[in-house]
């Protein structure tokens, strides 16, 4: 299968189109260019379609790469029969892929690695076939300086046994079936930290049990949460009796003496060697499906965020509110250049409540102030029923707007280029007026995982939400278009087709 056939199996369009949409992303053509721009060449392609063709073209890359390094490894260990070679490259399963290679993955000693240095490996083929009833006889043949008595003999044969069904996969593969059918995800409390105060946020998963196909993203995402603080021990359980009397149908022939000891292979190999496998990946599968679910809402979240609607070229006041410190106050023209910038403490310790709102007003009429944008961060409210008691002599619009991310920007090289000469406490302010005037000029200056879009943020694949976060500052930007005279080197270095040298 090649790339093309790869990506057509999801996307349903033609293979030209495919080759096409290709070929442009190779020359590093966005998505929101190539939607907009190139609809001839790509056969009107969406953006949600590109999208995909990307994603499936990484998605192709990866599985290829990582099929290219077993066969190298399986390669230089000269085992690689034509049969291996054959069904390692027809398959684009990475999770087949990757139990085709187990058999020949460097791993530890393990304990069918010391019974075949014992030379028991033709005693488990014996016993593996079930066709003799006096295994005890057989494994007397076996016995040697290493291998003291027929016990050890068939304890290591066993071993060996193990191995092999653990390889199997047929059997990996329907215990993985299993598992993301009636696996159930249980917590326990860790006694000595149940007591700490950052631990009563997770006291609901104290003792918690539910089906993990049903289990909402966040809610998982709480759980590994508070595994990860050490506040509680997280399992992924099915029933093992089901498990065992799976592996028993496919693998039991008989009920003679060797079937016994194949039997209790079977359950050594599930309790030693699948069982722990395969739930700790059935939990990294959920984890990655309630990862992309989070993904997806902090995504729609900044969405509605930067493309909030803009107040426009007004002349805006902006206040950082605070307590201790003072509010920190900047005055912005229609273009958002500073004009002013002062501190004002109406608020306690200091309570200096008649001078500020003597200062507040002076701003106002001395600067021609149309709309006051005040940060939603400490002393908000305060700050907002502050400024409503002030008499002005002309109608003032207040606003309270999101100041996340503002701290962020205010310690960025993108703020201390745009003011050299001021503090961070002032580029926060001027940040917090012009997210006011348009939230999607000056948020596209801030890393959009700094916004605050999401509760689980910093739980999720920080490589997979920077590229969705990335995406979406790219489609609000191409969607809303620019004033090209004014807009900032961050905001066009956004743009489809221009890029951050150009920008400059």
């Amino acid at each position: 299968m090649n790339q093309v056939q790869f990506i057509k199996s999801a996307v349903n369009t033609a293979d030209k189109n495919i080759e096409a949409t290709l070929k442009l992303l190779s020359e590093d053509c966005t998505i929101p260019f190539i939607s907009r721009y190139r609809k001839d060449t790509t056969g009107n392609l969406d953006e949600v379609q590109i999208e995909d063709i990307a994603k499936l073209s990484k998605q192709y890359d990866e599985i290829v790469k990582r099929k290219d390094s077993v066969l190298k490894t399986i390669l230089e260990q000269g085992q690689l029969s034509p049969e291996l070679k054959a069904k390692i490259e027809n398959s684009f399963d990475l999770q087949e892929i990757e139990d085709l290679y187990l058999p020949f993955k460097k791993k530890k000693k393990t304990k069918a690695d010391v019974a075949r240095e014992n030379g028991l490996e033709p005693l488990a083929k014996i016993i593996m076939s079930q066709n003799t009833d006096n295994v005890d006889f057989v494994a007397s043949k076996y016995l040697n300086n290493k291998v003291a008595n027929e016990d050890e003999a068939l304890q290591g044969a066993r071993d060996i046994i193990a191995e092999w069904i653990n390889e199997n996969i047929y059997i990996r593969k329907n215990l993985r079936r299993l598992f993301q059918r009636k696996a159930a995800v249980t917590t326990k409390v860790v006694q000595k930290k149940a007591e700490e105060d950052d631990a009563q946020k997770f006291k609901q998963y104290f003792d918690w049990s539910e089906s993990l196909s049903k289990a909402p993203s966040h809610r998982l995402l709480a759980m590994l949460r508070a595994e990860n603080e050490g506040f509680i021990k997280l399992k992924i359980e099915i029933d093992n009796d089901e498990a065992i009397e799976f592996m028993e149908q496919n693998v039991l022939k008989g009920k003679n003496d060797s079937a016994k000891q194949v039997q209790i292979a079977i359950k050594d190999s599930y309790k030693r060697l699948l069982e722990p496998a395969i739930s700790n990946e059935t939990l990294q599968e959920a984890k990655a499906i309630a990862d992309a679910k989070a993904i997806e809402v902090f995504a729609q979240n900044l969405g509605q965020l930067l493309l909030a609607p803009p107040l426009g070229e007004k002349r805006i006041l902006a206040i950082d509110p605070g307590f201790r410190s003072g509010c920190k106050i900047v005055c912005l023209d229609e273009k958002g250049d500073l004009l002013y910038n002062e501190t004002i403490y109406p608020h306690a310790p200091q309570n200096e409540t008649a001078m500020a709102m003597k200062k507040i007003r002076s701003m106002v009429n001395a600067y021609n102030i149309e709309a006051i944008s005040i940060g939603n961060g400490t002393a908000s409210r305060e700050t907002e029923f502050f400024i409503k008691k002030i008499a002005f002599d002309k109608p003032v619009q207040v606003f309270v707007v999101s100041e996340a991310g503002a701290s962020v920007y205010s310690a960025s090289k993108i703020a201390r280029d745009e003011f050299p000469n001021y503090d961070v406490t002032v580029r926060g302010s001027v940040s917090i007026g012009r997210r006011l005037s348009d939230p999607l000029a000056e948020l596209v200056k801030i890393d959009a995982k700094s916004i605050g879009v999401g509760q689980y943020q910093h739980d999720v694949d920080q490589t997979k939400l920077k590229d969705e976060l990335d995406s979406v500052v790219v489609r609000c930007v191409n969607s809303v278009g620019i004033n090209i005279n004014t807009a900032s080197k961050s905001l066009l270095s956004y743009v489809s087709g221009i890029g951050e040298k150009m920008a400059e």
